[in-house]
């Protein structure tokens, strides 16, 4: 007996021993070329919930509990899964530089903390992804025989994941938003009078139906002893390929019971209110369709959804103002994120 207890014993030892001379920590990095701008990668990195429409917590245990809290973007955002297979655990962003870098903390309970980071840069035409992953066992031997067995596998669960990435990512518009700053604000409604005008797709034949439309809508102001109360604005109703149409209008005040709320074409109304998304636009108004690309590969990538039509305000004057310095403001209502 005395024999089999040094045995157990010396082995016990020698598997301590050998825990020892195993590495302390698992580390290893995944790369991948993205065919989409680095902005879009970045958003869909920079999120948890985005993060798991590509690399999901609970893929392999369907009745787990995922739940989303923080800040919806950025430092902060959280996921928690608890399930019978995945177990249970939190992660974070822990660290987020726009359009670079973004770095996660795993925390799965027994199996300690892990590390995870993103390392985005251009390409000629791609982005390229560096995901990489880091668990420190310490001095916990068990953790490190673990950590050898499931190294191999988790590196395969990430060269998965990074793939389901790089599709998502490639599906998306491919404007880069990334010149483009984005303000979120809540505005309120305004009273405006407009006239409902088409045309057709073109620079020239759109500001002559937008000249010819802002003039009947000052007439009906001074008709009806209104007030200007902001710049003028067009309001996107459709598009059907061959004819836009969009409401022509300004801001008044004065308004009151006596006022037609419909005259000689002209129209009282009021604008939306609610929350919305603001880009700032300097240059030529033909370049405006570039930033409604810009815009909508923005909530694409983001997933936030719109919530009515768009607009433009026009605040510089055209016939003072240079060209290369016209100031436009684009908004675009959007529904509020859970």
């Amino acid at each position: 007996m005395q024999k089999v207890l040094y045995g157990v014993g010396a082995f016990v030892a020698l598997i301590l021993l050998g825990g020892f001379l195993l590495p302390s920590h698992s580390r290893f990095v995944v790369t991948a070329d993205i065919d989409a701008p680095r902005a879009t990668v970045f958003a869909l990195v920079n999120s948890m919930r985005r993060q798991d429409l590509w690399a999901p917590v609970a893929v392999t245990d369907p009745n787990a509990k995922v739940v989303f809290s923080g800040h919806e973007r950025g430092l902060g955002s959280t996921i928690t899964w608890d399930g019978i297979i995945v177990g249970s655990g939190t992660q974070s962003i822990t660290a987020s530089q726009p359009n670079e870098f973004v770095e996660t903390t795993i925390n799965a309970g027994d199996a300690g903390e892990s590390r995870t980071w993103f390392e985005l840069e251009d390409g000629v035409g791609f982005t390229r992804v560096r995901w990489g992953f880091e668990h420190d066992y310490g001095l916990n031997v068990i953790g490190r025989y673990f950590g050898i067995m499931v190294s191999g596998i988790i590196r395969k669960e990430f060269e998965a994941s990074v793939e389901n990435l790089r599709d998502l990512a490639e599906s998306l518009p491919r404007a880069d938003f990334a010149d483009i700053k984005i303000e979120r604000l809540v505005v309120e409604p305004v009273d405006i009078a407009y006239v409902r005008t088409t045309s057709a797709p073109a620079p020239g034949a759109t500001s002559a139906a937008m000249g010819a439309a802002f003039f009947e809508v000052l007439n009906f102001i001074d008709a009806h002893g209104l007030a200007e109360a902001g710049a003028p604005m067009s309001i996107a109703r459709a598009f059907s390929g061959a004819e836009l149409r969009f409401d022509s209008a300004i801001p008044v005040r004065g308004v009151s019971a006596s006022t037609p709320r419909e005259n000689a074409g002209v129209r009282l109304g009021s604008t939306y209110g609610g929350t919305i998304i603001r880009v700032r636009h300097v240059g030529s108004y033909r370049a405006l369709s570039s930033t409604h690309r810009k815009i909508a590969a923005y909530l694409a990538a983001l997933d936030i959804k719109r919530n009515g039509d768009s607009w433009e305000s026009y605040v510089s004057d055209p016939t003072k103002i240079d060209e290369a310095d016209l100031l436009t403001y684009v908004y675009y209502p959007i529904k509020d994120q859970k």
